[in-house]
């Protein structure tokens, strides 16, 4: 059987506020994960519709290489301080869901012939 890229969603629930500073710690810690064995991609994606859900969307060769991943040491740190209160005082989220997915289909996409 062939592998199958796994995607992993964290929906992240945001207050009212606090978006600008969870980009701003998702930048200040980008690349952390580009090394993982395994890993093959990242998004944070910023809601447009008026939504309180933020997506962190990451791309995997397989469910190993994720597992690998979030049990290292390497996750550990990226995550450490988290939970610490934006610099208005409230949270920077309230809460989150994983979200597992393989991929079923698609296009490659690109210019049209």
């Amino acid at each position: 059987m062939v592998a199958m890229t796994v995607i992993k969603i964290n929906a992240i629930t945001v207050p009212e506020g606090p978006g600008d500073e969870l980009a701003q710690r998702f930048a200040a810690r980008a690349g952390a994960v580009d090394g993982q064995d395994g890993f093959e991609g990242f998004e944070l994606l910023r809601p447009t519709d008026g939504r309180n859900q933020w997506l962190v969307v990451t791309r995997w060769r397989d469910e190993a290489s994720f597992q690998g991943w979030a049990t290292s040491p390497a996750f550990a740190h990226g995550h450490a301080g988290a939970d610490r209160p934006a610099r208005h005082g409230g949270p920077v989220a309230v809460g989150s869901e994983l979200w597992s997915y393989e991929v079923a289909g698609g296009s490659p996409g690109g210019a049209n012939p």
